[in-house]
């Protein structure tokens, strides 16, 4: 007799997802606070670039190593730890004296916060019956919007009531109260492990160690090349390359004997799930480079502030919260032709993108460029929320619960990837077209050629397109398979 669902499971996801939303925040806010942080601390450009790239990398090596901790350790466990952890490296990143010392507790931040994810959709996939993990991803998927839409416009505001040498620091600080909230409330609300999701086993350290060592020789090279002089990082892609397939040998020995491994490679054997991760990694190539190229058409192009170019993007983070939740409700009942739909929908809206913005390329005044592209990236964002979550849910929905935080930190390692392959890629043809265009002076100074700004945004609009048309045919055949079987 399969047992009633937890009746705390709802309340206790929302205490999760204000964890999930802090360390999401603080991937989006930094951007917006790099031009203050360098005048407050004299960070040069490369140390700004680092405060940036050690989150990052830091935050993609961790899921699947957290996820295993969760699933062995008890993910409330595992939940609060991070949160204290990321809450304790935020207030190390506020108060930093030096650039150094910032850059160092950046990584810290990013290694907890990377932690916390897993914890999140293997708590769903362990809580929640199956007729409810589409509406608790969707939720998740609400929560990743909103951390996206607030955090350049919470940035922008703290920096502009705090000025120029204080401002940037509430920025960090910001993530303490909710930290301290979320792990006061998770030992009060969440409740403990199952005994099958808390299994004890030994950490594989080997694994770890190869896996982390792996994913850093991928990370590293595909953010560093999108960097001036950073091409001869792609060297270390080979390297990386060979110690992922020693990762993988020595998981595949693991799994043989079922003795405890980082990796369970039996979760590829179901073909769902494979299907969602190589869908991750392709989609998540095509959508996370437009808000990133956005930002840089608005403030080198259009001399937009940091405020109003936040503004500029806050349509489309706006729609992912609305459209997150929406599909979350019908995943379950409609299934992967809702995310054929969506990925239709997306690559046409880029197209139209590209086509308003090439409409009039020399517009410069903030209030009609963000009106005229308003409703185009609204809808994009609804295709995009609408995307990701079902995806999801797709993916976990045939995985074993026990395996739960690790399945949910293999996903998340696949979106990680394709992030940084997509910002890369997108954010380099941008640059690439403005070869030798000068740039805005600052806020309120329009570049010379704003319209070599709308050209350059329109390919890597293109490029985008090139990502979600993959993404499009690989859900295309998966739906005809489906219906064939």
């Amino acid at each position: 007799m399969t047992a009633p669902p937890d009746p705390r499971r709802w309340r206790a996801l929302s205490v999760m997802l204000m964890g999930q939303f802090a360390a999401l925040l603080d991937v989006s806010v930094t951007n917006v606070a790099l031009p203050s942080i360098g005048r407050s601390t004299g960070a040069g450009a490369s140390e700004l670039q680092w405060m940036v790239t050690g989150y990052v990398l830091a935050f993609g090596l961790v899921p699947v190593i957290g996820g295993r901790l969760g699933d062995g350790r008890g993910r409330r466990r595992v939940f609060t730890i991070a949160v204290l952890g990321f809450v304790l490296a935020s207030a190390a990143v506020g108060l930093a004296p030096t650039p150094e010392v910032l850059i160092a507790a950046r990584v810290v931040q990013g290694l907890f916060g990377g932690m916390i994810g897993p914890q999140v959709s293997g708590f769903i996939q362990s809580v929640f019956p199956a007729g409810e993990r589409g509406r608790a991803f969707g939720r998740l998927g609400l929560t990743v919007g909103a951390g996206t839409a607030l955090g350049p416009v919470v940035a922008g505001l703290l920096i502009a009531a705090g000025g120029e040498d204080v401002g940037w620091r509430l920025v960090f600080f910001i993530n303490v109260p909710i930290g301290i909230a979320a792990v006061l409330l998770a030992r009060r609300w969440v409740p403990p492990d199952a005994p099958a999701a808390a299994a004890a086993g030994r950490l594989d350290l080997l694994g770890a160690a190869l896996l982390g060592a792996g994913l850093f020789g991928i990370l590293f090279p595909i953010v560093e090349s999108g960097q001036a002089g950073g091409a001869p990082a792609l060297l270390l892609l080979v390297p990386a390359a060979i110690v992922l397939a020693g990762f993988i040998r020595h998981e595949a020995r693991l799994t043989r004997a079922d003795a405890a491994p980082l990796l369970d490679l039996r979760l590829f054997r179901v073909r769902s799930f494979v299907t969602g991760v190589v869908f991750a990694v392709v989609f998540f190539c095509s959508n996370t480079g437009i808000p990133l190229v956005l930002a840089l058409y608005y403030q080198d192009g259009l001399g937009f502030s940091a405020l109003q170019s936040a503004l500029g993007v806050t349509a489309y983070a706006v729609g992912t919260v609305f459209g997150a939740p929406l599909a979350g409700r019908f995943i379950s009942r409609v299934g992967r032709p809702l995310l054929l739909v969506a990925v239709g929908v997306f690559t046409l809206v880029t197209v139209l993108l590209g086509v308003v913005v090439h409409a009039a390329p020399d517009e410069t005044d903030p209030a009609a460029v963000i009106l005229r592209l308003c409703l185009p990236l609204l809808v994009l964002g609804i295709a995009g929320g609408s995307i990701v979550t079902p995806n999801q849910t797709l993916t976990l929905a045939e995985v074993n619960p026990v395996r739960g935080g690790v399945a949910g930190g293999v996903v998340q390692t696949a979106q990680r990837v394709g992030s940084s392959i997509g910002q890369t890629v997108l954010g380099t043809a941008f640059v690439l077209v403005l070869t030798g265009v000068p740039r805005a002076e600052g806020p309120g100074s329009p570049a010379a050629d704003p319209g070599a700004f709308s050209a350059a945004l329109t390919v890597a609009l293109a490029v985008s397109v090139v990502f979600s048309g993959a993404a499009l045919a690989l859900s295309a055949i998966e739906v005809r398979r489906n219906r064939s079987r």
